[in-house]
């Protein structure tokens, strides 16, 4: 039985806790804050509640997986899922909208041949078979298996099958980055262009400079679905936390590390801020990159080979509204309002001019969960919008977020009894994040830029998990984090990963 401690108990942190813990380990979880979850956080206030990360969930075979390995109570037992029907509306700029259903790529092409013109389901269809070859190429690599050593074959080649485009005495044009595929291989056709650029946003990435490789990501949502948890997601990560407590992990809150314990050339334990030490044998670190950076002065965690270091990931503003009045009947869960001037927001979320954009591509999330209103009466609104790290934000931002939900919210300002915001500042106190920046899951191409460093590190019996560790951000992301992460403690480094 080896001495484990674990520092951070975000959700990557507690799967591999969990996880370790069933293997037979001693495990033990210092947290800096008061309570479990990381960017799962929830906000409570007069009857309201409203997760303040991740609003809902992908890839929920990430945590049934979690919940059989680590005891018999399977994950449906613990928290109620539902699926999201229809997945999602969106409204595009020239008003057009669209339903899209869930879990089902046949119903999106009808959805899109509806909303759009014929032919839009066809070209979105012929599209998402392609995304399907670059997620068959890349998903055990991504997602299920600890990073490669040889990496740099991820880096290197395209798993996108791009169509080739003939050109009158000039070389043929394939698409590299996500929005050349909406140019080239989706006509052109600006809401088509725009769904497809959201995916990117809504992860924090630029879609001019993204490879095409993230055509996995409106794959991965419209193949496995998208589901809602009773209680928000905030219900899940206190489901994984009482299971950790159930496999005889400790917690520790309020407990800062300051410093990891080098000994004879490996992690041998941790210094909190109050003085005290813990020996392990493992370390495995929850934290970002400055933090873990922080309390290794000095030591080079990374290798050589490492991947480039990953920079400039934007932030999220999430603004919560308590309204009075029903949810009306047929409201969708998700609305997502397109920008009316999708390059000025592209420059001020990603360009040299950063700020607010004056039209924001907003993220409305209508859970009409009663758990999260005082009753019937009432609704509980949640607002997103991708943002610059570290960018200022006052009640005037804030005001027009609220403005621009009044295109999808009819009555709104009549309706909000309260409303209060989550800036990146917030986020950067909530994570440890440096500005509050939001990971984004790896990608494939772009010369490694979007990989994220692997879970060993330089230094022996160190190991790191959560959205800044492969296979990057996401909430199935950081939950695989943790599953290599322990792997690699309980097997060795000849794991290779989920079967």
């Amino acid at each position: 039985m080896a001495r484990i401690v674990v520092i951070g108990a975000g959700m990557g942190a507690m799967t591999a806790a969990a996880r370790l813990a069933v293997a037979g380990h001693r495990v033990v979880v210092y947290e800096r804050t008061e309570s479990y979850g990381g960017a799962l956080g929830r906000v409570e206030r007069d009857g309201f509640a409203f997760d303040t990360g991740p609003g809902l969930l992908q890839l929920p075979a990430v945590y049934r997986d979690l919940f059989l390995k680590t005891g018999k109570e399977p994950l449906e037992k613990c928290v109620e899922l539902a699926q999201v029907e229809p997945a999602v509306r969106h409204v595009f700029a020239d008003g057009s909208t669209a339903d899209l259903p869930n879990a089902s790529r046949a119903g999106v092409g009808e959805a899109l041949d509806a909303a759009l013109g014929e032919g839009a389901g066809a070209r979105w269809a012929a599209f998402m078979n392609r995304a399907r070859e670059a997620w068959d190429r890349t998903r055990r690599p991504l997602l299920e298996e600890p990073l490669w050593p040889n990496w740099q074959v991820l880096a290197d080649r395209e798993p996108y099958p791009a169509v080739p485009h003939k050109r009158l005495l000039r070389r043929e044009r394939r698409a590299t980055t996500l929005a050349e595929v909406g140019e080239l291989e989706l006509g052109g056709d600006p809401r088509l262009v725009a769904l497809l650029e959201q995916f990117a946003l809504a992860h924090g990435l630029d879609p001019r400079t993204t490879p095409a490789s993230a055509a996995v990501l409106p794959y991965l949502e419209q193949t496995f679905g998208t589901w809602s948890v009773r209680g928000g997601l905030r219900a899940l990560a206190r489901a994984v936390y009482e299971r950790c407590l159930a496999r005889r992990v400790e917690f520790v809150f309020g407990a800062a590390v300051t410093r990891i314990v080098e000994k004879d050339g490996r992690a041998a334990g941790v210094e909190l801020a109050d003085g005290t030490a813990a020996e392990a044998d493992f370390v495995v670190a929850g934290v970002a990159p400055t933090a873990l950076a922080g309390m290794l002065p000095g030591v080079d965690i990374r290798s050589g080979g490492d991947v480039p270091a990953r920079s400039g990931m934007p932030s999220r503003l999430t603004v919560l509204l308590a309204l009075s009045g029903a949810r009306p009947a047929g409201t969708p869960l998700r609305t997502v309002l397109h920008s009316a001037a999708r390059q000025d927001e592209l420059d001020r979320v990603f360009g040299e001019r950063p700020g607010l954009p004056a039209s924001p591509t907003l993220a409305v999330l209508r859970p009409g969960d009663p758990e999260g209103t005082p009753d019937d009466a009432h609704e509980a609104v949640t607002l997103t919008v991708t943002v610059p790290a570290h960018l200022p934000v006052g009640e005037q931002e804030v005001q027009r977020v609220i403005s621009r939900a009044e295109g999808v919210l009819p009555g709104l300002r009549e309706r909000l009894l309260w409303h209060e915001a989550r800036t990146p500042a917030d986020v950067a106190e909530a994570t440890g994040a440096e500005g509050g920046a939001v990971p984004a899951p790896s990608l494939a191409a772009a010369d490694g830029l979007l990989l994220h460093p692997s879970n060993s590190t330089r230094l022996p019996g160190l190991l790191a998990v959560g959205g800044w560790a492969h296979p990057g951000g996401g909430l199935p992301h950081a939950g695989m984090s943790g599953t290599l992460a322990a792997g690699l403690i309980v097997e060795g480094p000849e794991f290779r990963g989920s079967q």
